[in-house]
């Protein structure tokens, strides 16, 4: 995971899902995270059959927004983000080891102290997630 992703998120291994930003605008946020047999939860979920857990999945896409939102200069630098709601979470595909995830992302309201924000996790052309939530600002 590249250094201007840390400088983005707050996030650090094992808990930065965040690989790379392809796009960010004051409107939607592109991002990509690959997946691979070295990821602590694929341990444990499942041994034998591997799968990214959905609420990760729903992470990902918070970290996505969040680091999108601060790369394209919509939140400060210091700004910390604290899930509030996840809502209409919808799993469609399971998201196994060797898959890139690519996160879109759109901005429905930024302001000062509450973000929303909704998005799907795509493997190829295939759509494994869909959920929508809202995140408190804060301040580092």
């Amino acid at each position: 995971m590249g250094n201007e992703i840390e400088q983005l998120l707050p996030h650090r291994d094992p808990f930065l899902f965040v690989d790379r930003i392809e796009k960010c605008d004051e409107k939607n946020i592109i991002g990509y995270r690959k997946y691979t047999d070295s990821d602590f939860f694929f341990k444990g979920h499942f041994p034998g059959h591997p799968v990214v857990p959905g609420v990760l999945l729903i992470e990902a896409m918070a970290q996505v927004g969040g680091a999108g939102l601060k790369k394209s200069g919509a939140a400060a630098a210091s700004a910390l983000f604290f899930l509030a709601t996840v809502e209409k979470a919808k799993f469609r595909r399971q998201v196994v080891p060797g898959d890139e995830v690519r996160f879109e992302i759109e901005n429905e309201m930024v302001s000062g102290r509450m973000i929303k924000q909704k998005g799907q996790a795509f493997v190829g052309d295939e759509l494994a997630c869909q959920a929508s939530w809202m995140c408190i600002a804060g301040e580092a």
